[in-house]
């Protein structure tokens, strides 16, 4: 299954894009991740069937085991991308809210949206080490 990291705002020459590079090459799974303009902007096409993530602070609070789960589940039932979005400063519509499959939030605190990138990145890659039996998410 593609882990598709889909978000607004370049992220440029950074720590935060360090990390992000860092998990995502760590992924034993397909992945990938577009960036497009704080407006408009072309999502490109994507496998079918497809779920789709958006990050919100009203979203789900899921714990790394939880998060594993859900996409262990998808990928099993035959879900061939999981599309992650991360929206601009003013966050999602109201339209992209209710057409998500998960609301997810990393906490009630509100976090720069680079840095929601590289977490979300770590994350993925936790998720999948979980999946794998690998003891990297017992390290953190």
């Amino acid at each position: 299954m593609l882990l598709h990291i889909v978000a607004r705002g370049k992220i440029a020459r950074s720590p935060e894009a360090e990390l992000v590079d860092r998990y995502m090459s760590r992924i034993t799974w397909d992945t990938k991740l577009t960036e497009l303009p704080e407006t408009g902007g072309r999502i490109p096409p994507h496998k079918q069937p497809l779920r789709t993530v958006a990050l919100d602070e009203k979203g789900r609070d899921l714990s790394s085991e939880k998060l594993a789960g859900i996409l262990g589940d998808w990928r099993d039932g035959g879900i061939r991308e999981a599309r992650f979005l991360i929206g601009a400063a003013d966050g999602h519509s109201e339209q992209q809210r209710a057409e998500a499959d998960l609301l997810l939030a990393f906490g009630s605190a509100t976090w720069p949206h680079l840095l929601a990138r590289a977490m979300l990145a770590e994350q993925l890659y936790r998720a999948t080490s979980i999946l794998a039996g690998h003891p990297y998410h017992r390290a953190g």
